[in-house]
Order: C-alpha cells, then sequence, then structure tokens
C-alpha cells in the first residue's frame, strides 16, 4: 500500500509541476498549442493512476495503467519538442523529464507484474 500511496504522490506534485511549466511557457500560437497538448497529458497521468487504484480487476488496472503509460510518454514527448524547439532551455526541463522516465518506468514495470499476475 506504500507504494501505491508514493506513487499517487509523486503522479501528483507531477501534475502540480506541469501545470507550472505550461503557465510559464512565452505567450503565442507555439507556446499556447503545446502548453495545452502537455497540460492534458501532464495531468492525465496522476488522474489515470488513481483510477487504476480503484480498479475492480486486474484486468481494469491493467488497461488502465496503460493509459498511464501513454500519457506519460506523450508528456515526455511534448516537453522533448520545447527543447529542442527552444522554448524551454534543456536543462530546466531535465528534472521533470527525468521524473517522467522514472514515473514510466515503475508504470511499465507495473504492468508486466500484474499481467504476470494475472
Amino acid at each position: 500500500m506504500r507504494e501505491k500511496d508514493d506513487l499517487k504522490r509523486r503522479t501528483r506534485a507531477f501534475a502540480l509541476r506541469i501545470i507550472r511549466l505550461c503557465e510559464s511557457l512565452p505567450a503565442g500560437r507555439t507556446g499556447e498549442v503545446i502548453g495545452k497538448q502537455l497540460l492534458r497529458c501532464g495531468t492525465s497521468v496522476g488522474a489515470n493512476y488513481r483510477a487504476a487504484c480503484r480498479g475492480r480487476s486486474i484486468a481494469e488496472f491493467i488497461a488502465k495503467l496503460g493509459i498511464v503509460e501513454e500519457e506519460c510518454d506523450e508528456s515526455i514527448f511534448w516537453m522533448e519538442i520545447l527543447a529542442d524547439s527552444g522554448l524551454i532551455k534543456k536543462d530546466l526541463l531535465e528534472p521533470l523529464m527525468r521524473e517522467a522516465d522514472e514515473i514510466l518506468s515503475i508504470t511499465v514495470a507495473s504492468i508486466k507484474t500484474a499481467r504476470r499476475r494475472s
């Protein structure tokens, strides 16, 4: 149970960091469009993890974790685009990208474990 609580805390903190990042993006069409994409998927990570924890079956748990995996990977993609486009300096994004990568790795491992148990 402690691991679930820890990941709930981490994904919530991740969402809050994503919100702050999106709020800091430069004004303009590109920042707005990418910001909306990142905001949607970055906050979805925590929401879908919480939904997975409430899953009524292993299959539902795995399905929700699959969404977490996709949204986390998409978040990484948009952060890479922000860095590669020069909208945000890469060194400022690295800690958040590292956290996204860790959450993604934990999620993939959890999916594999749950599949073995089903």
